[in-house]
């Protein structure tokens, strides 16, 4: 019984570590609208297009792609919309190009973005993180 429990511990250490060892980059944002916060992530992706945008709050459209497969991604962007009555309007779009530096908590890759838009400067706040690059 405990040659069994050794074997099975063993064989879940090596399933975890193959698991981490081929994880891949992570990108995650907290975005931030009238005091209330969610979170996206992102994974890489090959094809940006497709990518959706995510509701903030009903004022703000947020969408962030990492293109690029592999330990360090070809790019990473991101994308603020403004709704309006017919269509989001793009109010900040941002570009990141490797090399992405690995750090133990993630590279803070934007920093602490504030954003202002529409009639009474409504405010968009967001912060992304970049996990799992490799250099």
């Amino acid at each position: 019984m405990v040659r069994l429990s050794s074997s099975v511990f063993l064989l879940a250490a090596l399933w975890c570590s193959a698991t981490i060892s081929h994880a891949g980059p992570t990108l995650h944002c907290e975005m931030t609208y009238a005091g209330a916060t969610q979170t996206l992530h992102v994974t890489p992706v090959d094809d940006p297009y497709p990518a959706p945008s995510v509701d903030v709050g009903g004022r703000f459209r947020f969408k962030a792609v990492m293109v690029g497969r592999g330990a360090q991604p070809d790019y990473i962007k991101t994308y603020a919309y403004l709704e309006t009555r017919t269509q989001p309007v793009l109010v900040q779009q941002a570009s990141y190009y490797p090399p992405f530096t690995p750090s133990p908590k993630g590279q803070r890759l934007t920093g602490k973005q504030f954003v202002y838009a529409g009639p009474v400067e409504r405010e968009l706040q967001y912060e992304c993180v970049l996990q799992g690059v490799k250099p």
